[in-house]
């Protein structure tokens, strides 16, 4: 495995200098100082990480990677295993939130099969990624060995080429035990605490799926400095391969556009591996889930939207891509006040 860490070096410091003349080009606009708010905000961040005072989000992607997870058979979940797959159908057609939303956007759909339990037929539109047919039951025993955590954490590496602007978005029924396993052990809270229902699981489910994890902590004791540690005890096969959309894209200087609470915990996971990471990433939005407000403080980040949505595949992401666009777009294509021939204030 030399992909991940051949990657790891080239996640570098911000380009200053690109935010510097983003900032002065922005005072200049024919608007009062910093009127726009976090817009500018946005738009000086992007050009730190692309390195273009005026950076052009061109090609727009949102990655969303599926998955099945074996801690499902532990009743963490309203719906049965096979939705995952189901779903997968969906967003190739079309028919998906996600899909309405990225075509809003005018981003690109990357539907990615990391790991899901069926074998699903081929179609133009769907990348085979799959490392193993979804994980095992962590309650029993750790849902990946090493190198399946580490080939999840390179296949998502690679999918990232060609973008100016990426997205991550997720599907795998499960999964939020997953994240809030992943995201209890990253920030330390109490499992409780970052443990929601998930797809609208009832008290009694909500209860078992806390004991779950509680257990598995427990038996498996992942290292919180170790990411790929934590990914394999208590992961899942779609949260490393988007760890790993996270990583490439940093270490190509594209930001990344962060959706709800899964995609937290795999920023999690990546900035085990490159604590510089969160600087390439924006926050979409405060996912419904009580975990994730606990991932975005952990990874400094705060949020553009705050819906109540938590429905990840992205769609969070695809509503703020719109903003990051639009914030790049007042940078670029607005005039100045010279420009314009209008008087600045006194």
């Amino acid at each position: 495995m030399t992909e991940l860490f051949s990657v790891l070096p080239l996640i570098g410091p911000l380009d200053e200098e690109a935010r510097a003349r983003a900032a002065s080009r922005l005072e200049a606009l024919t608007k009062p100082p910093g009127s726009l708010g976090r817009l500018e905000e946005i738009a000086q961040r992007v050009a730190a990480i692309t390195g273009a005072s005026r950076p052009r989000l061109r090609r727009k992607v949102i990655y969303t990677l599926a998955a099945d997870h074996g801690v499902a058979s532990e009743g963490v979940s309203a719906y049965p295993q096979e939705v995952t797959a189901q779903m997968v159908a969906t967003f190739l057609r079309g028919r998906a939130a996600i899909n309405v939303l990225a075509r809003l956007a005018g981003a690109e759909v990357v539907v990615v099969d990391m790991g899901v339990r069926r074998d699903l037929p081929p179609h133009p539109r769907l990348v085979d990624r799959k490392v193993a047919r979804g994980t095992r039951n962590f309650r029993r025993e750790p849902a990946l060995t090493r190198d399946e955590a580490l080939s999840a954490l390179e296949a998502g590496i690679a999918l990232v080429d060609g973008a100016d602007l990426v997205a991550t978005g997720d599907m795998g029924i499960a999964n939020t035990a997953a994240a809030s396993a992943i995201t209890a052990v990253m920030t330390g809270r109490a499992v409780a605490e970052v443990t929601g229902r998930g797809t609208g699981i009832d008290e009694e489910a909500w209860r078992r799926k806390v004991q779950v994890i509680e257990d598995a902590l427990a038996r498996h004791r992942p290292d919180p400095r170790d990411g790929v540690d934590v990914l394999a005890k208590v992961g899942g096969l779609e949260i490393g391969g988007l760890a790993g959309v996270i990583l490439g894209a940093a270490s190509r200087r594209i930001p990344v556009v962060l959706d709800g609470f899964v995609s937290g915990a795999a920023a999690l996971v990546a900035s085990a591996l490159a604590p510089r990471v969160t600087d390439y990433l924006i926050a979409a939005h405060r996912s419904a889930e009580p975990g994730h407000g606990a991932a975005l403080e952990r990874l400094g980040l705060v949020p553009l939207l705050d819906l109540g949505m938590r429905l990840g595949e992205g769609t969070g992401a695809a509503l703020a891509m719109l903003l990051v666009d639009g914030a790049c777009r007042v940078l670029d294509e607005m005039a100045t006040f010279e420009e314009a021939g209008v008087s600045q204030r006194a």
